[in-house]
């Protein structure tokens, strides 16, 4: 059963592919299909902003549509950067923009700068509305290390590691991390309702 993921994210795309690899679900990314749209999130939670990137897809293609929408929550920030973490440092910004910025706002606070990322993954296919959520907990530090993976990842260390998301191995963050455990979660309900 074929499936559009709703990103243009190469990375996010590349970690859901594989995740979905021994499923009976074939992944498409946006970026497969040539389709370059670009949706406004301007939902109020991770899980309104993710219906509406799928339903904007399933809108113009009429196939199975998942997407997500995942951020980053800093406990001394009050929970931001939250649903604004891609644009956080203004539009048109890029990773390192936002990790600057989250460090500069960090910088008066003791350590450990406690928190997490969050994700939430969901399937709609014009009918069926299923969602998942994934958390990963762990600290955010005051350089940027590595250079696997994307967004906030040189910056944050998860519970029980040394590394920097982006400094470890991708077979390992995509066992750990917040998007493979709501990719996960979706994929076995994806299973039980769609084939069950």
């Amino acid at each position: 059963m074929k499936i559009i993921f709703a990103t243009q994210n190469k990375g996010k795309a590349k970690e859901v592919k594989a995740l979905f690899e021994n499923s009976p679900f074939e992944i498409i990314s946006l970026y497969d299909l040539g389709n370059n749209i670009d949706i406004e999130e301007n939902g109020n939670s991770f899980s309104e902003n993710a219906f509406i990137k799928a339903k904007a897809i399933y809108n113009i293609y009429k196939e199975s549509v998942i997407a997500d929408d995942s951020g980053l929550a800093i406990e001394q920030l009050d929970e931001r950067p939250g649903i604004y973490s891609a644009r956080y440092a203004g539009e048109n910004c890029t990773y390192e923009d936002n990790n600057l910025k989250v460090i500069d706002e960090l910088k008066d606070f003791p350590t450990p700068h406690k928190a997490k990322f969050i994700s939430c993954a969901v399937f709609y296919d014009g009918k069926n509305e299923i969602e998942a959520f994934g958390e990963l907990q762990g600290k955010i530090i005051n350089e940027q290390r590595g250079t696997n993976g994307f967004g906030y990842d040189p910056i944050f260390i998860p519970d029980g590691f040394e590394q920097t998301i982006s400094e470890l191995d991708f077979d390992i963050k995509n066992q750990i991390s917040h998007r493979a455990q709501s990719f996960n979660k979706l994929k076995d309900k994806l299973v039980n309702s769609l084939l069950g």
